[in-house]
This record gives structure tokens, C-alpha cells and sequence, in this order.
């Protein structure tokens, strides 16, 4: 049985789009999920689109994501060169020989032709002019050097078919097709004919790409044909929305994998949610490391529905992710918020971060989840009332002072000593510990809702800061 060989071959014209990562992410499974490898390879045959430094980030976002593969421009292979720009000299080949087949043909037609063979509709096909042309003209023609395109020359009547392993039996009208241009002027491939040439010199065995490819796979099935080369097995993956009518885009926000990193979002965390636009493992469990979605993937579980990417799931999912770190982890991490953060230079950040570690779904929410604290400004007395604990603004007056006392006169100021101090001070003189940590929780921090608790809350103001707003509490109530 032939080793299977999946490939992605992205165009570097900028970030990693999601949508490019879950075809790198399903290619790689496949592979590895049957023993295989998974080549990279970079398809910049486009030079106008070509954007500084996407190639980099292409090599960075497959390996931060655990995506390693077997052969490609940095780590090299047998089947280079992985990069098809530096293949010129293979495709021009090529291009002649399948000429020779039949396959192709030269075409010289000017721009203001092809222009006029536009219809009232503003729809443009070639008319396959240039394939009646006379060898002998041919020849006189490239030899007086006339600029040039090699076209494919595509049956006019009847259909293609092929099985594709999502979609099943797919069936195209030839008349459908159009004669594309395999070889552009400048000398350098189209996507049509570079990737048919680089996918059987590379040994690859499984196509798994988007299904905007369906309706044009049979052009590239023509020439494998005309070759006399194996097709492939095809794998078309179903589209990402953003909704339910508009696909993920950047054009819609954010849509590739640096834009999450950069919002707190772990790296594990998006390419496992990422593994489930689309597929669903048979257990259907949904946290999973790449070894784990190696050994469950199977084509199976792929729908041929779009996906609709929600990104409250991956919110959910990441904060699974951040609540398994250790507290050590978390604050490497977390740090870089923190420090952005209002309360840096004021408070622990060390402290901050174990108080958020169980609160925080996407990092960089840090900032705003703490940033209240920098600062204790007037805040509504009606928050002292709670109908459980039986407070009000009148019980905070009478017990503020008292809370002031503990604080000053507890030994340490750790949370653990605070809360046993405060706790037993108030069971002495008869005051419900509950009622007390509310009100003192409202004194110094202005909110109803903290990372922690009222104690949790002093240690990391220390006791300076924590006395200062009390203060400014007893003031405010008068």
C-alpha cells in the first residue's frame, strides 16, 4: 500500500487565516492518523501578492501549533525545491510536454482581444483561438519572440467526473470549463497547472484543500490524464462562516491565528477549536491535544455542512485550557496583561494573577478585569445592602469602624491570617462573619464582584492601602 503524503501549500500573502490552518491541521491528522508524512510547501507564483515576512509566519504558526512537517523549504526533502518560485525551469517543462500531449497550446492573443470577447453580461471566455494556429506559425511566432501564455485546452463537449472522499460523485460539464492559462507571460505558473505538476513530482497522495476547488478539480484531473499520472485522492473540507451568510473573513474581524494570540487566546486552545469546525470526533469529546485528534481523526467524522466559527465556544474552551495551567504558569503568562494593566507598581501582580487565574477565560480581558482597582473613587452606598447576609448602609456605618480596628491589629497580612483574625474577632463580639467580609469587601474595593474575597482582596492591597479605603469609606458613609 502506498504511503500516504498530504500536503499545505499556502500563498504567503499575509497572516495564518483560520481557515488556512484548519486545512493545514486536517491534512496533518490524515497523515499521521495512517502513518504518513506532511509536506509544506509555499505557493508564491503570485509575486503581487507576495507580503515580506508571511513565509516566516507561515513557518511559525504551523509550529506553534503543532503542526510539524516531514519536508519543506526550512527543513528540507527529497522533493524540492519546496518553494515554486524556484521552480521555474520544472513548470516550463512541463508545459511543453503536455503541449506535445495535447494538453495545452500556445496562445498569443493581446490584452485588447481578450477584452472584446467579454458579452453583455460582463463574462469572459476564451474562444480557443490560438489552438487552430499552424505549427510552422507557432514556431515563427516564439521565435521572433511575440509574448505569450500556454493555455490548457479543455474538451468542449462532454463531462468530468471524480470521487471525492466528502462530497462523493462530482460531475462537471466540460463546456463549463475554460481554457485557463497555465503559464503566464512572465514566464511563472498559475495555481492551476504549478499545483497538478508539484503534487505528482511530491508524491502526494491526498488533496485535502477547501471546497471552492469542486467545481474546478476536473481541470486538473484533465491533465493528470493527459500525463498518464495517477490522480489523487481528493478531500474537499467545508466552508468556515462567520454567520450564517458570510464566510470568515478578515474583511468581518478578526480571522487568523495571530489576531487570537494576540487577544489572550492560548495557542493549544485555538487549534483545538479549530480541529472542530468540521469535524467531530466518534466520542465526541471536544478538549484534545494534536496526539490525541491524531489518533481520533477519520474522515467519517467531517460534515459536508459549513461550520459556523463561534467564538464563544473558543472563549469556553480556552478558559478550560488556562484553568489547567498551575498558578505558576498562569502568571508567566498572564503577566504582560498585568504589567499593561493600571494596578502595575501599585499591587503583587503575582498576587492579582492567582486571584484571576480561575476567573479569566482570554487573556488579554486581564486589563479590564482588574484595572477598577487601581483606584477607590465614590461608589454607591446601596451596595452594602444584602438581603443574606441582613446589611445595609446603616450596618456598614456601625461595623466599618471595628473591621478598621482588625485590620490594624492583625499580626500578619496574608489571606489565610486575615480571614482567621477577622473571623475570630468577630465571633467574640458577636458580629455574623459573613455580614463583616461583605461590608469589608464593598469598603475597599467599591464592588459587589471581585476575583476574591474580602481578605483575598486586603492581602493584595496590603495593609497601607486597605486601611486608606477604609478611611475613605467611613468618610463617604459620614
Amino acid at each position: 500500500m502506498k504511503k500516504v503524503r498530504t500536503r499545505f501549500a499556502p500563498s504567503p500573502t499575509g497572516f495564518m487565516h483560520l481557515g488556512g490552518l484548519r486545512t493545514a491541521l486536517y491534512a496533518y491528522l490524515y497523515a499521521k492518523h495512517n502513518g504518513g508524512d506532511f509536506i509544506l510547501r509555499i505557493e508564491d507564483t503570485d509575486q503581487q501578492r507576495y507580503v515580506e515576512g508571511a513565509v516566516e509566519l507561515i513557518y511559525s504558526s504551523l509550529k506553534e501549533s503543532g503542526l510539524y512537517y516531514d519536508e519543506g523549504p526550512d527543513v528540507g526533502g527529497d522533493c524540492g525545491p519546496y518553494v515554486q518560485s524556484q521552480r521555474k525551469e520544472i513548470y516550463a517543462k512541463y508545459a511543453k510536454k503536455l503541449i506535445e500531449l495535447g494538453g495545452a497550446y500556445y496562445c498569443f492573443c493581446s490584452k485588447e482581444r481578450l477584452e472584446s470577447l467579454t458579452d453583455e453580461n460582463g463574462n469572459r471566455k476564451y474562444d480557443k483561438h490560438c489552438l487552430s494556429l499552424p505549427k510552422e506559425e507557432v514556431e515563427r511566432r516564439l521565435a521572433a519572440g511575440e509574448p505569450y501564455v500556454i493555455r490548457q485546452n479543455i474538451p468542449t463537449e462532454g463531462t468530468s467526473t471524480y470521487e471525492d472522499m466528502i462530497y462523493g460523485t462530482i460531475t462537471v460539464d466540460n463546456s463549463e470549463l475554460e481554457d485557463n492559462i497555465l503559464i503566464k507571460s512572465d514566464g511563472m505558473p498559475t495555481y492551476n497547472f504549478a499545483n497538478v505538476i508539484d503534487d505528482h513530482l511530491m508524491g502526494i497522495t491526498h488533496v485535502i484543500r477547501g471546497t471552492e476547488y469542486l467545481s474546478s478539480t476536473p481541470k486538473y484531473n484533465l491533465m493528470y490524464d493527459a500525463f498518464g499520472w495517477e490522480r489523487p485522492v481528493y478531500i474537499h473540507l467545508p466552508t468556515i462562516m462567520k454567520d450564517a451568510t458570510r464566510k470568515l473573513s478578515k474583511r468581518y474581524g478578526d480571522a487568523n491565528f495571530d489576531d487570537f494570540v494576540k487577544k489572550g487566546y492560548l495557542k493549544e486552545a485555538i487549534i483545538n477549536y479549530v480541529a472542530l469546525l468540521g469535524w467531530a470526533p466518534k466520542n465526541n469529546v471536544e478538549k484534545m491535544t494534536v496526539p490525541e485528534m491524531v489518533e481520533l481523526f477519520s474522515l467519517d467524522g467531517i460534515s459536508k455542512s459549513p461550520s459556523i466559527f463561534d467564538e464563544v465556544k473558543l472563549r469556553w474552551l480556552n478558559g478550560e485550557y488556562i484553568r489547567e495551567l498551575s498558578d505558576g504558569e498562569f502568571y508567566a503568562l498572564a503577566k504582560p496583561y498585568l504589567e499593561s494593566s493600571d494596578i502595575n507598581g501599585l499591587f503583587d501582580l503575582e498576587k492579582a494573577a492567582k486571584l484571576l487565574h480561575g476567573r479569566t477565560e482570554v487573556l488579554g480581558e486581564i486589563p479590564e478585569k482588574i484595572n477598577w482597582l487601581a483606584k477607590l473613587t465614590a461608589y454607591d452606598p446601596a451596595l452594602f445592602f444584602n438581603k443574606k447576609n441582613k446589611t445595609d448602609e446603616n450596618f456598614a456605618r456601625e461595623i466599618l469602624p471595628k473591621i478598621k480596628k482588625y485590620i490594624e491589629e492583625v499580626p500578619a497580612f496574608d489571606n489565610d491570617t486575615l480571614y482567621q483574625y477577622i473571623g475570630g474577632k468577630c465571633a467574640e463580639e458577636g458580629i455574623k462573619a459573613g455580614a463583616a467580609f461583605w461590608i469589608m469587601r464593598i469598603a475597599i474595593t467599591g464592588q459587589a464582584v471581585t476575583p476574591g474575597g474580602a481578605t483575598e482582596m486586603a492581602s493584595l492591597l496590603g495593609r497601607e492601602e486597605t486601611l486608606k479605603r477604609l478611611d475613605f469609606s467611613i468618610r463617604m458613609l459620614g
